[in-house]
């Protein structure tokens, strides 16, 4: 009977493991740790009272271990180079923007970019803008002046 709980918990803790490395998200390499360690009682013939214990034990303890590490790595940022765009002027190079109409064409640093208002409002050809933030693909602009 110690071996049937000593496979179930092996099989939870592969499935977790995949699981985890499918979403590599860190939702989930607590509990195939607790499910390894659960093994060890299991093969003694511990009760699956114990087993359990045991498991809560190390996941929970490999979680508060682990968290300010997984915090760090979650709140990092992902900056691009588009970013660098944020703040700087452009010049509007198609007849206008107008985010009715789903048109607008700002020329920054000699590159191209499709581009919207965030009010709405039209800016017409030649008008100097400021990058304001950038959606997608599209950089969101207002008009300087």
């Amino acid at each position: 009977m110690a071996t049937w709980f000593a496979v179930f918990w092996l099989v939870l803790a592969i499935i977790l493991g995949v699981f985890e490395a499918v979403t590599v998200q860190l939702v989930a390499v607590w509990f195939a740790l607790g499910s390894l360690a659960a093994i060890v009682p299991s093969l003694m013939g511990g009760s699956v009272w114990m087993q359990f214990g045991i498991f809560v034990l190390v996941s929970f303890l490999a979680l508060a271990a682990t968290r300010p590490f997984v915090q760090k790595i979650r709140e990092k940022p992902v900056h691009t180079n588009a970013d660098s765009l944020i703040g700087q002027v452009g010049i509007v190079m198609s007849e206008c923007i107008d985010p009715s109409k789903g048109m607008g064409r700002v020329s920054i640093s000699g590159q191209d970019w499709a581009a919207c208002t965030e009010d709405g409002s039209i800016i017409l050809k030649d008008e100097h803008v400021l990058v304001k933030g950038i959606v997608g693909v599209k950089l969101i602009v207002e008009a300087i002046g």
